[in-house]
């Protein structure tokens, strides 16, 4: 357990709790043309950033621990990097790291997972997204695994593909599937047989999270398990012929199965097998997981037959309940968050998102802890998100976590609260520039009561993001800016994935003595934000802790 916070004496703590609102996926674009942020109607954010202390925050690549400023950011980065104050090395750079040192392929779980099937004379599956997209998985680190299951002399390989179009570009699962095809080809030999054998759109099968659609997960099961589908000869003629059919872009693709005949999936997982889970971020993995790994308990769906099988995961996904049990590298090593110290400190508080982000606001911004540090101290809220396409509900939960917002400001409830609203990125994500529109409006409108409700109570205000995705809505030529649009259709070409944009900063203290200055430090990350939190509760931030926003006089 830390130690409670040293008081700030010449801080003069306000009325009123320090209210810490997330805005997920609402960042600075660099091109007008696509940025939903920019065109939507929101006066009441626009007054804020014109009236307070604002400035904007880093919130991808180094800034939230991925390999490169190449990188996006994402959900669950930034919300480790916002609640533990400092920036540690995430799943994709631990993941290469391992890979490139070869520390992986030295260490037990990846041993156990070849020798099981050289001595069962069995097959080896993957299952995970499969693009290069870097948030939850990446396409290369599957290619090493595969490059040394062969010099350890696995001979039958299944790969079952999670088709991307979110965290990638919204139609690219060919230029995926057809090259990776290529690498397999160039491996298969006599006595080596490595194929693709299922898949499937990302939010169709597998990759649900907190429980929001477990029906996900069974239709996943079925596909990758079972070889219960709609069969094709390959996976790129099932793209074709399923995006043809249905209209979806990758995400939301239909489910396929491999299978020469037409009546036999090449690949269903049996017993004896192995099963490697390679996506890194632990969110989308947990629920599948569980499928594997829970016994009689399990009452999810009914999974007809539980093969026995070596699974084990990319990383640990849950280290307070230690799943998977079995996992190929080592998540980051998180520690002395900002909930801790505040919870040492004596002061109660509020957690509160919908269904869609609630892991984030606790587990993640815990740093990948499960449950409180005081269960007195502290109140987890969350909202069931509506199992519907974002595109037809964007202004999703967010009035109803506003709601309860209000209600904690004036009962005076709490010291610090944070919330999660989801719309900029859960929409986002759809790619529907309209509906973008209303989410950025809605986020508006729920941050004007909360404006309201904390000035009445004579708190504080601190609007941020965790990363950008509203204010990226178009593909564009990286070189000219130009707007790229699709061969086929004529259209611009809508981007569904995060952006590499900064986040806004945005101070909203009506009580302010003046103990700081109007101008907020620049060049900073969102890493900064627990600093400033916890400054502006009239604490002294903790060593080692990235500087927060605030100069003072």
């Amino acid at each position: 357990m830390v130690d409670a916070l040293k008081r700030n004496h010449e801080f003069v703590r306000r009325s009123g709790p320090v209210v810490l609102v997330i805005m997920d996926g609402v960042g600075f674009g660099k091109y007008a043309d696509g940025d939903a942020f920019l065109k939507a109607y929101t006066p009441e954010l626009d007054n804020l950033m014109q009236t307070c202390p604002f400035t904007k925050l880093k919130a991808h690549g180094l800034a939230v621990g991925m390999p490169s400023n190449a990188d996006m950011g994402n959900s669950e980065v930034g919300h480790n990097a916002i609640g533990c104050g400092r920036v540690f090395s995430q799943g994709a750079k631990l993941v290469e790291d391992a890979i490139e040192t070869g520390k992986m392929f030295d260490g037990e779980t990846w041993k156990k997972a070849v020798a099981n099937v050289k001595d069962n004379n069995s097959t080896m599956h993957f299952i995970g997204l499969f693009s290069d997209g870097n948030v939850h998985s990446n396409i290369r680190h599957l290619k090493a695994m595969i490059a040394d299951a062969q010099k350890e002399g696995v001979t039958t390989i299944r790969i079952h593909t999670l088709l991307d179009g979110r965290d990638v570009s919204e139609t690219s699962a060919l230029d995926y599937v057809d090259p990776f095809e290529d690498f397999l080809k160039a491996l298969n030999r006599e006595g080596v047989d490595y194929r693709i054998a299922s898949g499937g759109g990302r939010m169709q099968i597998t990759m649900d999270r907190y429980g929001a659609n477990w029906d996900m997960v069974r239709k996943g099961w079925e596909i990758h398990i079972l070889g219960k589908g709609d069969y094709y000869k390959n996976a790129h003629d099932a793209i074709v012929d399923l995006r043809d059919k249905s209209g979806a872009i990758d995400q939301d693709l239909p489910a396929f199965v491999i299978s020469d005949d037409g009546s036999n999936p090449i690949g269903s997982v049996e017993d004896g097998d192995s099963v490697i889970f390679f996506n890194f971020r632990g969110d989308r993995a947990l629920e599948i997981t569980a499928a594997f790994e829970e016994g009689d308990e399990f009452d999810h769906f009914d999974r007809v037959r539980v093969p026995k099988v070596f699974y084990a995961g990319m990383m640990e996904y849950d280290g307070d309940l230690h799943v998977p049990k079995n996992y190929l590298v080592n998540p980051p090593e998180i520690d002395r968050t900002m909930g801790e110290f505040l919870c040492a400190s004596g002061e109660k508080q509020l957690a509160i998102s919908e269904t869609q982000k609630f892991g984030h606001v606790t587990y993640f911004f815990n740093g990948n802890r499960l449950g409180k540090f005081d269960e007195k101290l502290e109140d987890y809220v969350e909202i069931r998100s509506d199992v519907v396409p974002f595109e037809q509900r964007p202004w999703m939960k967010a009035a109803e976590i506003t709601d309860k917002v209000a209600d904690a400001i004036e009962n005076a409830d709490y010291g610090m609260i944070r919330l999660n609203l989801a719309n900029g990125d859960m929409v986002g994500h759809t790619g529907d520039f309209q509906a973008v529109l209303v989410a950025m409006g809605t986020v508006d409108l729920c941050i004007k009561r909360i404006h309201k409700a904390v000035e009445k109570a004579g708190g504080i205000m601190v609007i941020s993001a965790d990363h950008g995705n509203s204010d990226d809505m178009l593909e564009h030529n990286k070189k000219t800016g130009e707007i790229l649009v699709d061969n086929e259709t004529g259209l611009n070409r809508r981007k569904t994935s995060h952006s590499l944009n900064p986040v806004p900063c945005i101070i909203f203290d009506p009580e302010s003595k003046g103990e700081y200055k109007h101008e907020l430090k620049s060049g900073l990350g969102i890493s900064s934000l627990a600093a400033t939190c916890i400054e502006l509760l009239g604490y002294e931030a903790p060593e080692g802790y990235d500087p927060s926003v605030l100069q003072f006089k």
